[in-house]
């Protein structure tokens, strides 16, 4: 690429788009989660109720069976993707909104409606979110627009997370303003969508929308299982991030039970310096992919994730030792958002623009798959009462567990998209 091309790819108003879309995707998450969770515990709900709750976020795993419908039927305004952003957008401030103005303590009926209400909302925005940042972003973008995304996501989760509770209480600088104050500010804050979502133009077409919903939801299916090497394409989503979803499993459980570090040092540094390191990881290999190109870029960067595994099991190995695990949690969460950058981009590039939200929503919810079952896997491992193994042995077994995919990678390397 030339230099004059690798500058122009950073000036794009898409990525600035991209961002802030990616800020309305992650805002609701925690509001019908963890921030709901607290509000609440805070007004006695008994802890059966509060798991129960838990199973508000089912939408998220389950929004693929519900995408067809964004790929066949487009709104009279402002196109497939714009149009279906800003109902979603708009059901999402409404159903905040609403959610302020019921205590858990005498509407928790209601409560729970709405939470549900703004988990599909939140779900079928995330949808279109997917679908317009890979249709909107060409070839040499799609790594930093992957990044940027993600970076979007995470920041908005702090926010309606941390930030939310801090403003609710009160810390510091910070005015305690209540439950209902602090959710009517983060539906105001999902006006960032549709600040976005005007900012941004629609992806241009290249085919007509599916004529009926039998072929929105046929089409996707066939048109990918069409494709040489589809089922190694499939395992390779399955299979690429998994080590790092076994390692990351018990990560917390290892720092303070196996490792004795403390809870205010593993918060700091696993979670908050984490974070941090995370966000570096995801904006380095967005960079870096814009020379890469989207194969290297896998299996670089899911070597540096691979490897970077091995840090948990030398800290496993020393004990307890500060700057051992400042380095294990820098290496582990920067190589962590490098392959994220390079693993969203290929989700990216397998989708066909006619059914990008079909096939996307698929691709995302069978990438799930690994991350889901692995925690009780390393639990009954891990568990003196079963299998017992050291940490050192687990992590190692982690690190073994990431070879598969990077196997894969190189044999089918015909089958990775451009």
């Amino acid at each position: 690429m030339k230099a004059h091309d690798y500058a122009a790819v950073f000036r794009d108003r898409n990525l600035a788009v991209i961002l802030l879309l990616g800020f309305s995707s992650g805002l609701p998450l925690a509001l019908t989660g963890a921030t709901l969770q607290a509000w609440m515990t805070v007004e006695g709900v008994d802890l059966s109720t509060i798991g129960v709750f838990t199973l508000v976020g089912l939408p998220y795993t389950w929004k693929f069976l519900w995408a067809p419908n964004m790929d066949r039927f487009v709104p009279p305004f402002l196109g497939r993707r714009r149009g279906w952003l800003i109902i979603t957008q708009a059901a999402l401030i409404a159903g905040i909104a609403a959610m302020a103005f019921c205590s858990p303590r005498t509407e928790l009926g209601a409560l729970a409606a709405l939470a549900v209400f703004v988990a599909v909302a939140s779900a079928s925005h995330d949808i279109v979110v997917d679908a317009y940042r890979a249709e909107i972003t060409t070839r040499e973008e799609r790594g930093l627009a992957a990044a940027f995304g993600v970076i979007g996501y995470r920041m908005a989760m702090l926010v309606s997370g941390a930030l939310a509770l801090a403003i609710v209480a009160g810390s510091g600088w910070i005015p305690g303003i209540g439950w209902t104050h602090t959710y009517l500010l983060m539906a105001a804050l999902m006006g960032i969508g549709i600040f976005a979502t005007f900012l941004g133009s629609e992806p241009a077409a290249i085919a007509p929308p599916p004529r009926t919903l039998a072929e929105a939801v046929l089409e996707p299916l066939r048109e990918f299982f069409g494709r040489p090497g589809a089922p190694w394409l499939l395992l390779l989503i399955v299979l690429y991030k998994l080590g790092d979803a076994f390692a990351g499993s018990l990560t917390t459980a290892f720092l303070l039970r196996g490792a004795g570090f403390s809870l205010a040092e593993v918060g700091f540094v696993n979670k908050a310096a984490g974070l941090a390191a995370t966000l570096v990881g995801l904006v380095i290999g967005g960079t870096l992919m814009v020379r890469l190109g989207l194969y290297w870029s896998l299996m670089v960067f899911g070597v540096a994730q691979a490897v970077s595994i091995l840090a948990f099991m030398l800290l496993a190995l020393v004990g307890q030792s500060f700057p051992m695990m400042v380095f294990a949690v820098a290496a582990e969460n920067v190589c962590s958002g490098m392959g994220t950058a390079a693993f969203v981009a290929l989700l990216m590039a397998s989708c066909d623009r006619r059914f990008t939200a079909t096939q996307y929503a698929l691709l995302s919810a069978l990438s799930a798959f690994g991350r889901v079952y692995v925690g009780p896997v390393a639990g009954y491992i891990t568990d003196p009462k079963y299998l017992g193994l050291d940490w050192a042995t687990f992590f190692f077994l982690a690190f073994l567990s990431a070879i598969p995919g990077l196997l894969i990678l190189r044999w089918r390397r015909d089958s990775i998209p451009e």
